[in-house]
């Protein structure tokens, strides 16, 4: 059992948790995730690994709840123990030295940024964050990402904070072809999508961190494969990240739709079970 040392609310629907995992710990790298469940009776979930504590052997993670698991995940507290966390799983994200870098995050994908941000400074880059959120109520670790970034930027969609539109817009807004050589970005499928698109005539690598279906996180199910440049690749074991210019968008977006009426269904079960 994994005990919850410490529970904070970033934003509605957003948690951190710092959640004791020793071995997790002394041998995660930035881009890697977890596999978590927070009950017995939950089902397996993917999530990043943010930070850790070498002191406290500890792991820190975000989660949106907007699934069963994920609201399973979000109503414990700090004293209470997840079922099991499994990882690091995944290969580290890719860093470079002495780059023109921006690191590109949408909504809750801003978590994952953080670390990989952190890398890229701690190797000696010049490091941009261009973060995005619904509003300013939704922007989370924005301290965090000063302490990581050289310069950090904000977009929200209604314009309360920062550049009013989203993030790709934001990366128009500001940059062009030769401002940056490397680029890493994580969010919603078509976010990432419209990134890669935007800066395919740039002459600079992309890098997508990808978020499809997973169960096992081992790449014995299949369940997470992707074509990446014509080529079939597992997400969980081969990634999670990949060429952002070479990732078969509207596939991945077809194989995250394909449960949603069954998550909805479980959703529904969930919220008349809390209502007895």
């Amino acid at each position: 059992m994994n005990l919850i040392l410490t529970k904070r609310v970033l934003a509605p629907e957003v948690t951190l948790f710092e959640i004791v995992a020793p071995r997790i710990q002394r041998r995660w790298k930035p881009g890697q995730f977890v596999i978590v469940r927070p009950l017995s009776t939950s089902e397996r979930i993917p999530l990043t690994l943010v930070t850790s504590d070498a002191a406290r052997e500890s792991v820190t993670l975000v989660v949106q709840a907007i699934g069963r698991t994920t609201r399973e995940l979000a109503a414990l507290e700090a004293g209470e123990s997840v079922a099991d966390v499994v990882g690091p799983l995944g290969e580290a994200a890719t860093t470079t030295t002495g780059e023109k870098v921006v690191c590109m995050g949408g909504g809750v994908g801003v978590a994952e940024l953080l670390p990989v941000a952190k890398a890229f400074h701690d190797a000696g880059n010049h490091v941009t964050a261009l973060c995005g959120a619904r509003s300013d109520n939704y922007r989370i670790l924005d301290a965090e990402l000063h302490a990581a970034a050289d310069v950090v930027e904000w977009a929200t969609d209604d314009g309360s904070y920062g550049f009013h539109g989203n993030v790709v817009q934001l990366l128009q807004a500001v940059a062009g072809p030769g401002s940056f050589s490397v680029g890493h970005v994580i969010g919603p499928i078509p976010m990432m999508k419209a990134a890669a698109e935007a800066t395919r005539s740039w002459g600079m690598k992309l890098y997508a961190s990808l978020n499809p279906v997973m169960i096992d996180g081992t790449g014995m199910c299949g369940g997470c494969r992707i074509t990446v440049g014509n080529e079939v690749k597992f997400a969980c074991v081969d990634g999670p990240e990949f060429d952002a210019h070479l990732v078969d968008f509207e596939e991945l977006a077809r194989r995250t739709r394909a449960y949603r009426d069954m998550e909805q269904a479980a959703l529904e079960h969930l919220c008349r079970l809390q209502q007895v």
